[in-house]
């Protein structure tokens, strides 16, 4: 679809999209390096190709500074400047230790002592 614009056009497109990025929270962990993510779906991540070495592993996903996601990169695409990386495996990061049994709705949140 890209090839149908002029230069100019296509050019104006990468600035925009190289500003989004720079506005975006989202960013990916991969060993010591934080990379831009233009745009993320459940099963997939967008990247800008210029700012993207081959990626593919396990990485972390952060929306500013909270940990959001952990998931497994498997295929990468280039179309048009941008990157698509599709993921093998997602998990969404809790805040809190997963629990061993179904915890009772109508359980008290605390026990007083009988002093």
């Amino acid at each position: 679809m890209l090839e149908h614009l002029t230069d100019e056009i296509r050019d104006g497109l990468g600035l925009a999209r190289q500003r989004k990025a720079r506005r975006s929270r989202l960013r990916v962990q991969f060993g010591d390096a934080f990379y831009p993510v233009l745009g993320l779906t459940e099963s997939t991540l967008v990247f800008a190709a210029d700012t993207l070495p081959r990626l593919r592993g396990c990485v972390d996903v952060f929306d500013g500074a909270r940990h959001i996601l952990q998931g497994l990169v498997i295929a990468a695409q280039a179309e048009g400047g941008l990157i698509t990386c599709a993921f093998k495996r997602r998990n969404v990061v809790s805040e809190t230790p997963p629990a061993d049994y179904l915890r009772d709705p109508d359980a008290p949140v605390g026990l007083l002592p009988r002093h």
